[in-house]
Parts: structure tokens; sequence; C-alpha cells
């Protein structure tokens, strides 16, 4: 059976549980360096899901002669 890919919440949730993980600072070196690596394909595959729901919105929201302006969302260092 093909395996089937997580969605974007169950891979963010996973993505933070191992976060906390790795704060409390209870686990083994080893086994640390496992999680962060767990962690870091987790993040990737999260930000390759939002640049693709991204350019999924714009596509929608081009409209005739792409008479739609798209702006950047604020991020939390835009917001003072």
């Amino acid at each position: 059976m093909a395996k089937r890919k997580s969605s974007f919440e169950a891979q963010l949730k996973e993505l933070e549980a191992i976060v906390e993980r790795l704060e409390r600072g209870d686990v083994s070196l080893e086994a640390s360096l496992k999680l962060f690596e767990k962690g870091v394909q987790l993040a990737r595959s999260c930000q390759k899901s939002l640049q693709e729901a991204e350019q999924k919105v714009q596509i929608l929201t081009r409209g005739d002669e792409d008479s739609i302006q798209l702006e950047p969302l604020p991020t939390t260092d835009d917001q003072h």
C-alpha cells in the first residue's frame, strides 16, 4: 500500500511535539539529533505545503488581466 502523505495540520502538530521534547531536554544527545532531523524534515514539508497553498490562492485571485493586486500578509515582524 502506498504511504499516505500526512496533512499539514498533522505534520505541524508532530513538529510542535518534537520542539516540546527538545525544549524539555530530557532526551539523550543521539535521540535529540534524530528528533532534530525529523523536525527539519517536517518544517521543510510544512513550508512546501504553505508555498503551494499561496500559489493556488494567487492563481484563484488573479482574475482577468491580473486585475487583483496581491499584497503580502503582514508578518509578526511587521506588527509592532
